[in-house]
Order: C-alpha cells, then structure tokens, then sequence
C-alpha cells in the first residue's frame, strides 16, 4: 500500500545520569592540587603562608573580574592588597588587626568605586584568609584541625556531587543553582560526618557524639558557602569564575566551601581557646 508516510520524528538523546567525562577532569584537578595542599599544610609555616598568598591573590583578581572592574583601577587594586595584608595579619598572629585592615578596605574599595559588590570581596574572602592563617598557626594542633577541615569540606563536596547525580530528586534552591539537589545535600552531609569521625578518630581520638555536630557544621557551612558563590554567579550572569582548574572553573569555584567552612571553624576554635581540637 502506498500512500502518504509518517514523518519521523528526530530522536532525542538522553543525557547519562551521571557525568563520568567531567568527573574525570575533575578527579585530574583534585589528584594534583590536594597533594600540593596537603604538603604545605604538613610543613606549615613558610609553605602555608605562600600557599595563603597565592590564594589570596588568585581569588581577589577573579572576584575583581567577577565584577567587572579593572585590577588597574585604584578600586580594583585595593581588593588583593587589603586581602593580602588581613592574611598577613593572620599569619603573625595579630587577628583583630586582621579584622580592622578588612573593615578599613571594604570601606576604601567602596568609596573609591562605589560598588558595593567589588568592596563586598574584601570581608568575603580576608576574613576567611585571617582564619585560615590562625587555624593552621596553633601548632601541631592547628595542623590537626586544618587537615581536619580540609577533609570535611572535600568529603562534602565529593558526597554532594555524587548523591546528587545518581539519586536527582527535588531542587534545593533552583532560583539560586538549578543542579543542586536535596539528595546531594544529604549525601554530602552524611559523607562530611563519616569522614570527619574517621579523620578525627585517626590523629586526636575522642568521643564520636562530640565529633558528629562538629564535622556536620563545618558540612553545611561548606554548603552554605556554595550557594552563596552560586547566588554571586548568578547576579553577575556567569557560570564559572575563571577556567583555572579542569573540571572545576576558577579558584573561587573551588574554595567557596572552604572559604565559609574556615570561618565557622575559626570561630569554634577561639571559643575553645588555643591549642584544643575543634571536635573536644
């Protein structure tokens, strides 16, 4: 029977569930920057310090970029050298004068290019430069709590990624980041927590009841931290900061959880006074 044919209809394809190309490149980054951090964190002092600063430098020229400013302009110059010179604060162990050289440059970025926005860059990320230089400045014990942190954070993001795309689910906050999901918040709390007791358990000990809440609140600060940077993007109408590091964007797409994590845990750390673990 001939006769008139039903038009194909293009076949759709289905994107895989899970993103094991841009997982690749994202295990790559992470198998050679963790190492570096990790070294520097080992050794502390001088190696902490210029890892400090090249942070701090890399994440005030993309924040600046973020923006739209120029590094030239005298606004955009006063961002990295506030950030820097609140690190240094840190490192010498002078926190308040940490805190005042960051109010002092939020107020000069401010009034030398009235952007709210750009001078917002100076508490955002010199705060949390003053409290990664104090955590991991009380000796062997800061050393303890950094790495403590950093495996927190890590395991967070790393639970988060993975729960959210095997499981889906409902959105977290799509008005905010569309990809995030419940699934993957709960996956990254439960792999923060895990992680923190085994970490915890391996260089001080102490008791699991007492490391739980810790190692959940440095979770969901790390979280936190993500939605903020992901809001920031989105005001701004970009996807990532930079293209820095495969797989992951730029270095305030990396560190946003690490940046909010280490002022919840430089907080909890000076209420337990010097010298005393973050989960005792």
């Amino acid at each position: 029977m001939h006769g008139r044919s039903d038009p194909v209809l293009p076949t759709v394809p289905v994107p895989p569930r899970f993103g094991w190309g841009d997982l690749r490149r994202r295990a790559v980054s992470a198998a050679l920057l963790a190492p570096l951090t990790l070294v520097c964190l080992w050794l502390g002092g001088w190696w902490w310090t210029a890892l400090l600063t090249a942070a701090a430098v890399g994440l005030a020229v993309e924040w600046v970029h973020l923006c739209g400013a120029r590094l030239a302009s005298p606004a955009g110059a006063t961002l990295p050298l506030a950030v820097l010179a609140a690190g240094a604060a840190g490192v010498i162990g002078r926190e308040a004068l940490g805190v005042g050289v960051v109010a002092c440059g939020f107020l000069l970025a401010w009034g030398l290019g009235r952007r709210v926005g750009l001078a917002a860059g100076v508490p955002y990320l010199g705060l949390a430069m003053v409290a990664l230089a104090a955590l991991r400045g009380d000796g062997e014990t800061g050393r303890d709590n950094m790495l403590f942190l950093l495996l927190v954070v890590w395991a967070s993001d790393i639970g988060a990624y993975a729960a959210g795309h095997l499981l889906g689910g409902a959105k977290l906050a799509p008005r905010i980041s569309p990809a995030k999901t419940w699934s993957g918040a709960a996956g990254g709390l439960a792999a923060a927590m895990a992680v923190g007791v085994a970490a915890a358990l391996a260089l001080h000990g102490g008791a699991v009841p007492h490391i739980l809440p810790v190692a959940a609140g440095i979770g969901i600060a790390a979280q936190l931290g993500d939605l903020l940077e992901s809001a920031v993007k989105r005001h701004y109408g970009v996807k990532d900061t930079g293209r820095l590091i495969p797989g992951h964007g730029g270095l305030l797409d990396r560190l946003d959880g690490v940046l909010a994590a280490a002022l919840a845990a430089s907080v909890l750390s000076a209420v337990l006074g010097q010298g005393a673990v973050l989960w005792q």
